[in-house]
C-alpha cells in the first residue's frame, strides 16, 4: 500500500499520503524488530497495529499532519471538480446505528437527471483513510443514470463513530445495515454496490453474505485486495525489502493485537469466503501498475467469485484507483454497459 505520488481527490485530501505514512510506520517497527531481535516483536507489532488501525491513538496515521507528496502524472480533473461541487450542493445527511452500537453517518443524493429511475439505488464505499467526498465522481455518474445514491462514511472515518478500522470486515456488517435502511424505506429497491480499495473489499465481503437481500442486484469493485493480511505483507515487503516469511511473522503478530482490541485477525478480513458464495453479477476493475494494492488481486478475486455473470477489466498504465482517469472512455463504457445490462436499463 505504498506510493508517494498520486492524484489528489476532489476535496483536497491526499489519501495516498495516508497509505505512505502507514508503510513508513510499519517499516520503522520492522527495523526495531530486526535490530533488537524477537524480544521486542510484540512491542513493534503493537506499534504497527496502533499506527495503521487505531484512529484515536496519538501516534496513529489518522492523527498526523498530511504531507505534501510529489505529483505524478497530471490528469484532467474537470469531472472530479464538477462532481465535488454537485456533491456539496446536493448532499443530505443520513445516519444509521451499527450492530455494535456506533452511530454511522452517510450522505444521500437524489438522481441528477430529467428521467429518474424508480426504485434504483447505488451505495458507494470509499477507501482506507478516505471519506465519502472522494466518491463524488462515481456518485454523480450513477445519479445521472437515474440512481438515488448513498455515500456512507466507513466506521471511524469522517462523521461516523468508531475507533478501529476493520479493513472491510467490520465495514461489511455496516454495509448490510445501509442496505437494510434502503429496503425498509423502499421494499422494491434495486441496489448497486460500488467500492474502491478498502471500499471494494467491504463490498466483496458483503456480496456472498447469506443475509444479503435480493434487492442487491450487482456490484462493482475497483482496486480491491483479497485480504488485509496479504496486502499488509505486500506493503512491508515493498517498503523494507524483508523476505516474505519475516514480513508475514510481523504482520501476524500485529494481527494478534488487532484481534484483542478490534475483534478480528487480519486473516479473517478476507474476501475469498464471501466471493465463493457470490451469485450476483460482479465487475472487477484494477490498474495494471497498481503498487499499493497489487494488480494480482484482480485475478485472485475474479477466479474466487462463484457468479456465472462476472467481468474483469485491467487498465494498462493505471496505478491505484487511477483506472477511471487513465482511460476514462474504456472505464465508463465498461461500467455503463455492465449497469445497463444488470439493471435492464
Amino acid at each position: 500500500m505504498t506510493r508517494s505520488d498520486d492524484v489528489i481527490n476532489e476535496d483536497g485530501h491526499d489519501v495516498i499520503a495516508a497509505h505512505t505514512r502507514v508503510v513508513r510506520g510499519m517499516a520503522a517497527a520492522l527495523a526495531a524488530i530486526a535490530a533488537t531481535g524477537a524480544g521486542v516483536t510484540a512491542a513493534a507489532a503493537n506499534v504497527m497495529f496502533t499506527f495503521a488501525l487505531d484512529t484515536k491513538a496519538k501516534r496513529s496515521t489518522f492523527n498526523m499532519p498530511h504531507e505534501e507528496t510529489p505529483k505524478g502524472i497530471e490528469f484532467d480533473m474537470s469531472e472530479q471538480l464538477e462532481a465535488a461541487r454537485w456533491f456539496e450542493e446536493a448532499k443530505q445527511s443520513v445516519t444509521l446505528r451499527s450492530h455494535d452500537g456506533l452511530k454511522l453517518h452517510g450522505w444521500l443524493l437524489d438522481p441528477d437527471c430529467s428521467d429518474p429511475q424508480p426504485h434504483l439505488y447505488a451505495i458507494c464505499c470509499h477507501g482506507y483513510a478516505g471519506e465519502p467526498a472522494e466518491m463524488a465522481k462515481w456518485a454523480h455518474r450513477y445519479a445521472q443514470l437515474g440512481f438515488t445514491v448513498l455515500l456512507p462514511a466507513q466506521r471511524a472515518h469522517e462523521l461516523s463513530e468508531g475507533r478501529y478500522v476493520g479493513m472491510g470486515l467490520l465495514e461489511s456488517d455496516d454495509l448490510l445495515g445501509w442496505v437494510s435502511l434502503i429496503t425498509a424505506a423502499d421494499p422494491d429497491a434495486r441496489i448497486l454496490l460500488h467500492g474502491n480499495s478498502m471500499g471494494a473489499a467491504t463490498v466483496m465481503m458483503t456480496t456472498g453474505d447469506p443475509r444479503l437481500p435480493r434487492n442487491v442486484v450487482s456490484a462493482i469493485v475497483d482496486s480491491g485486495y483479497t485480504s488485509a493480511r496479504m496486502v499488509f505483507i505486500d506493503s512491508l515487503r515493498h517498503s523494507s525489502r524483508l523476505p516474505k516469511p519475516l514480513a508475514a511473522v510481523c504482520v501476524d503478530a500485529a494481527g494478534l493485537f488487532c484481534k484483542h482490541y478490534a475483534g478480528y485477525d487480519f486473516s479473517e478480513a478476507t474476501c475469498l469466503q464471501s466471493l465463493r458464495h457470490t451469485v450476483i453479477p460482479m465487475l472487477f476493475i484494477h490498474g495494471e501498475q497498481d503498487d499499493i494494492v497489487s494488480s494480482r488481486f484482480l485475478k485472485i478475486n475474479y477466479e474466487a467469485c462463484s457468479s456465472i455473470d462476472r467481468e474483469k477489466l485491467m487498465v494498462p498504465d493505471a496505478r491505484h484507483m487511477e483506472a477511471s482517469v487513465v482511460d476514462p472512455e474504456l472505464y465508463w463504457n465498461t461500467v455503463n454497459a455492465f449497469i445497463k445490462r444488470a439493471f435492464e436499463l
